[in-house]
């Protein structure tokens, strides 16, 4: 392999890499240093979600696997839940004490919905958007709005849509 195929090799986004040369032993190119290495990919997801949280400072960094791993259950985007989480309760930095509810569910004049901590929360808040929201069809911020707070002007879409861009861009 020459320099210049190591290169091209490389350029091309394979994900495995085997015998790449890093030098070579003297000046006149007869003999290579070569190592056997596998780059293996991760999903990052995860981290995006952690590094999010991270940056507002949420109560739910300490669960941002388990907000990872609650959407690829249900099989919905992984930044729905935060992305409501930040609209309803600024990352649950303001809800109703001891409820552990960032979501503003099942909060109303009639009562407020509490859990016994962020996990069970995140559990029933995930099968609940997708029982309620998105096997019914409502699969956007403009469409959930409709149901999940009637009364918005357009401004809880908005500000979701505008949470869900910024974990996309890495704005984090």
């Amino acid at each position: 392999m020459s320099k210049s195929d190591g290169v091209n090799f490389l350029s091309k986004g394979f994900g495995n890499i085997n015998g790449v040369v890093l030098g070579e032993a003297n000046e006149d190119d007869s003999k290579e240093i070569v190592t056997s290495s596998t780059v293996v990919a991760s999903d990052a997801r995860p981290e995006i979600i952690r590094k999010y949280l991270e940056k507002y400072k949420s109560p739910l960094v300490p669960y941002s696997d388990l907000i990872f791993e609650l959407s690829q259950t249900y099989g919905f985007d992984y930044r729905w839940i935060v992305a409501i989480a930040q609209q309803e309760s600024n990352l649950c930095k303001k809800i109703p004490e001891e409820s552990y509810n960032c979501w503003g569910y099942g909060i109303h004049k009639n009562g407020t919905l509490r859990f016994e901590n962020y996990e069970i929360a995140l559990k029933s808040f995930a099968e609940y958007l997708d029982r309620v929201y998105f096997k019914k069809g409502l699969n956007t911020p403009e469409l959930i709005m409709k149901k999940y707070c009637p009364s918005s002007n357009g401004s809880w879409a908005f500000g979701v849509n505008q949470f869900m861009n910024e974990m996309e861009m890495g704005d984090i």
